[in-house]
Formats: C-alpha cells, sequence, structure tokens
C-alpha cells in the first residue's frame, strides 16, 4: 500500500528539522535563523543556511527519507567489517555517475564543526 503524499512530506519535514536541530545543537553561537528547514517541493537546499551558518557548516544539504534504501544494508555491512573504534564508511558509485561517500549523519556533522 503506498504512503500518502501528506505523510512522505512529513517524513521529509522530520528529516530536514532533525538535521536543523543538529546543527544549532552542535553549533550554539548560530541563531534559529541561520538554519531554517525548507517547506516541501521548495526548489534548492533543504536546509538552508545563512552565510554565518555556512562559515561553520561547509555543506549542501538535500534529504530524503524513504521506507527503504539500498544502501543500509551496505552500511550494514560495513559496520560488521569495521575494527573497534573506527567509523564505517561505504564508498559508492554508479555507472557513469561520480563515487559518493556514505557516513553517519552526525558524524559527518560533528567532523565538520569540529565538536
Amino acid at each position: 500500500m503506498p504512503i500518502k503524499t501528506s505523510s512522505a512530506k512529513n517524513k521529509g519535514r522530520k528529516l530536514q528539522q532533525w538535521t536543523r536541530d543538529l546543527i544549532l545543537e552542535l553549533v550554539p553561537t548560530l541563531e534559529p535563523d541561520d538554519v531554517k528547514s525548507t517547506s516541501m517541493g521548495a526548489g534548492g537546499e533543504d536546509v538552508q543556511l545563512s552565510p554565518a551558518a555556512r562559515k561553520s557548516v561547509p555543506l549542501t544539504i538535500e534529504c530524503k527519507a524513504r521506507k527503504g534504501i539500498a544502501v543500509y544494508g551496505f552500511y550494514d555491512q560495513a559496520i560488521e567489517n569495521a575494527p573497534a573504534g573506527m567509523e564505517p564508511v561505504v564508498i559508492l558509485k554508479a555507472d557513469r555517475k561520480k563515487p559518493l561517500a556514505l557516513v553517519d549523519a552526525e558524524f559527518l556533522l560533528k567532523k565538520v564543526t569540529g565538536k
């Protein structure tokens, strides 16, 4: 049974808000207006950063919340194979696409912000 559009948008909104809240927690010098979750269907970045926020978090953030995403199996395998104390990373590449790195979101944001 397919998910309702409103439910799908709510899942995406919650992920954007979680990301916004984590950035504000990790960079306490930022004001709430420095990091904004965009409305569903709006073009551009899902989490908008002010110039002040972009200095601390030099990223452009796109959020995707789905029922099932195949990469979780790859990530679970990386976790199982990771020696103690090592951060699991998955390098992904599709045909004719640039390789991407998959890491834990909190790990990434903590590294970028130095927390």
